[in-house]
């Protein structure tokens, strides 16, 4: 089993940051691809960012690049998410996302453990 807790979430201006940050402990986090997924109510969970069990890849959404950076730092067992020049369609439920067996994803169907969700709300 893999826990995964996140933190950093919170309300911010249009054009400002956030940084969100993940935090997995039960596998050997060099084992796990992960990822960033966000959710608004009534809506599927959709894909924002992902990055390779050594952290040398990365996949962004395309509403998003640019302007989000994912990182790891294996020694720590932490994925980052980077937020800038937030915009207020950007306000979701985000969720760090776990995956075995994978070297990076983009889909969620390959993700077999999940946070609890942070909320981020921007406002205009």
């Amino acid at each position: 089993q893999v826990q995964l807790v996140e933190s950093g979430g919170g309300l911010a201006q249009a054009g400002g940051s956030l940084r969100l940050s993940c935090a997995a402990s039960g596998r050997p986090f060099t084992s796990l691809a992960m990822g960033w997924f966000r959710q608004v109510p009534g809506k599927a969970r959709e894909f924002v960012a992902a990055i390779s069990r050594n952290g040398a890849n990365t996949d962004y959404a395309d509403p998003v690049k640019g302007r989000i950076t994912i990182s790891r730092v294996n020694a720590e067992n932490t994925v980052n998410l980077q937020m800038n020049n937030l915009k207020p369609e950007d306000t979701a439920v985000y969720y760090c996302a776990a995956a075995v067996g994978v070297w990076l994803s983009i889909r969620r169907s390959e993700y077999a453990y999940w946070g609890q969700g942070t909320q981020v709300t921007v406002s205009s």
